[in-house]
């Protein structure tokens, strides 16, 4: 069985090293293992594999939640969003700074896609913080930090990947994302706001008064995007609508915002639906070659003796949790976060689970680690997006995020301490034939 695991591993590492897609690479592997150390008709099981994802009614959300994303990113919601929630911010200890956080909170909830999320918001809010003289190194790094939560917070594209890939309700999973996102958020807002009492002169010095109208205005102008949080996820968590309706709903609710910002073009239009089919397009060739290594491992029983070795180690539930977070850890520094998923779940999931973590909790587990890789050098994604948009230096860059980086493995602690911050809410809301239960 060694020589199985061990020669598994070395195809899979062979595969990636010579530039091949991911998902073309996953389904090499598992062909070539199978045919290696199986004698079974290994194109009839391909074959039957990817019909099978290919026409899975839970995918069906993924391109319209991709769609909506990449909408509203060619709209001037990013401007919006700074203009609306600074009269907001501009008393709260850290000011300015908050719009990082939770204009990367409000887009999450209509976007999906860490990457982005960074990207618009820090599109507007990188350059304006810097030019008012906030401290570049919490300004860059709040943005890195909370550009992340476009992972955790629904719809989430990773939320719905995880669900296919586990077989679990992605419904359900949606619902568990938005507790620890709100929370998560929230940590990076008292971090920041506590850095800033103890350095204030991290922060320039502010002259400008907000007015009633001022605050009134602002609201006016996030308005929209509230709006389109509500139907979509609220649809959703109150019974209304499936995944897949809210999805439509919120393809539908992006246009009206293109068009009530005047950014509505038929040019556009056609631009979103190209850029979403690519992403699909790719999202779904890294499902199909995933779904079938699964299968493949399966059948050489890799998950098994693996999960028998650590079983073997006597970890105590907390102790693996830790060991799994140095694991992720370790290769996000060479992956990127959907690889990171497709590739380990079918080992850590049935690990998880047997020593007592529900599914549900796992799923934002793993959301929260590829969180962490989308701010760990040299793979992270997010602060090359940043070093695009301001042109901080990477090694600059990976050091501010450090502090937001800790903040994400103690929440993620936390949350194995207490893993009824994530499961409490799926697992209380019953509404229906469409609802959770």
């Amino acid at each position: 069985m060694t020589t199985i695991v061990l020669s598994t591993l070395a195809i899979l590492a062979i595969f990636l090293s010579v530039g091949i897609w991911v998902g073309v690479g996953l389904m090499g592997v598992g062909i070539v293992s199978l045919e290696l150390f199986r004698n079974m008709p290994v194109e009839r099981l391909l074959a039957q594999s990817i019909w099978n994802t290919a026409s899975s009614p839970e995918l069906v959300a993924l391109p319209l939640f991709i769609l909506m994303g990449e909408i509203l990113f060619r709209t001037r919601l990013s401007e919006m969003l700074f203009d609306g929630l600074s009269p907001w911010v501009r008393h709260i200890p850290g000011r300015l700074l908050h719009t990082n956080i939770l204009g990367c909170t409000l887009f999450a909830a209509i976007s999906g896609s860490s990457a982005a999320t960074t990207a618009l918001v820090g599109r507007i809010t990188a350059n304006e913080l810097l030019s008012r003289g906030y401290n570049p190194s919490l300004a860059v790094g709040s943005l890195a930090g909370a550009g992340t939560l476009g992972f955790l917070i629904p719809p989430s594209t990773m939320l719905i990947i995880y669900g296919v890939l586990a077989q679990v309700s992605i419904l359900k999973m949606f619902v568990a994302g938005i507790v620890p996102g709100l929370l998560l958020a929230l940590s990076f807002m008292i971090y920041v706001g506590v850095r800033s009492v103890m350095n204030p002169s991290l922060l320039p010095e502010e002259k400008e008064q907000v007015t009633a109208r001022d605050l009134i205005q602002g609201l006016l102008k996030i308005g929209p995007v509230l709006i389109l949080i509500l139907f979509v996820v609220g649809s959703m968590v109150f019974g209304f609508a499936t995944p897949t309706e809210a999805a439509a709903i919120g393809v539908f609710g992006a246009i009206l915002v293109s068009a009530l910002q005047r950014c509505f073009s038929w040019k556009g239009i056609w631009q979103a639906c190209i850029s979403a089919m690519h992403t699909t397009s790719m999202i779904g060739l890294i499902i199909a070659g995933a779904v079938f290594l699964s299968i493949a491992i399966g059948f050489l029983q890799i998950p098994s003796t693996i999960a028998s070795a650590i079983s073997a180690l006597n970890l105590s539930p907390l102790a693996l949790i830790a060991l799994l977070i140095v694991f992720y850890v370790l290769l996000g520094t060479v992956l990127e976060g959907m690889s990171l998923i497709v590739m380990t779940l079918p080992i850590t999931l049935p690990l998880v689970t047997a020593v007592g973590y529900d599914p549900i909790w796992f799923g934002i587990f793993l959301i929260l680690v590829v969180e962490m890789a989308m701010i760990t050098p040299p793979i992270g994604f997010n602060l090359f997006v940043i070093n695009g948009i301001t042109g901080t230096p990477l090694g600059q860059l990976t050091r501010a995020a450090f502090p937001f980086f800790l903040i994400l493995v103690f929440f993620t602690l936390l949350l194995a301490l207490f893993p009824d911050i994530v499961t409490w809410l799926p697992d209380n809301l019953s509404f229906g034939t469409r609802g959770l239960k």
